[in-house]
């Protein structure tokens, strides 16, 4: 099963991808080899996360893996231990930042095409009682650009 989180899915037609799962354009995998500057606030080596530059909410935070996968659309069923992973960190990092109240958060995923970065990523965003206007937009519940965690795991599952 770890053998299913630690591993890349490429994008199609990616050639900047080397060996160890990093992809040399990915700004995303720049953030995690420490190549950005960017403070690291979890790596494992199969998960990483850091602060967003842009926040949607007062705690806002991507949780990637540490290795290069493709969007929320090019996962298949294999990799719902590393979305599980995902989640976990976030409810970590949350917590560890005070966070406590879990039903004021929300955890997903921008469905392709509406994706910034290709580099999978789960947003991590708390209190959403506390969003603003464009964040509620941005990150709507049951719209055709965003999927909730939860929602993307039983996609996952139904996956044959």
């Amino acid at each position: 099963m770890a053998a299913a989180v630690n591993t890349p899915t490429p994008e199609i037609g990616t050639t900047n991808q080397t060996d160890d799962g990093y992809d040399k354009k990915c700004i995303f995998c720049k953030i995690v080899k420490g190549e950005m500057g960017t403070e690291l606030l979890h790596n494992d080596g199969t998960v990483s996360c850091f602060r967003d530059i842009h926040p949607g909410a007062p705690h806002r935070y991507p949780v990637v893996p540490s290795k290069h996968v493709g969007n929320c659309k090019s996962l298949g069923k294999e990799h719902v231990r590393l979305e599980e992973k995902l989640v976990e960190m976030g409810k970590e990092i949350l917590q560890k930042n005070d966070v406590t109240d879990l039903n004021d958060v929300r955890f997903g995923f921008h469905w392709p095409p509406f994706c910034s970065v290709t580099h999978l990523h789960l947003h991590v965003l708390a209190p959403v009682s506390q969003m603003g206007f464009m964040s509620h937009l941005i990150y709507r519940l049951n719209s055709y650009y965003f999927i909730t965690a939860d929602q993307l795991l039983q996609r996952l599952n139904s996956m044959s």
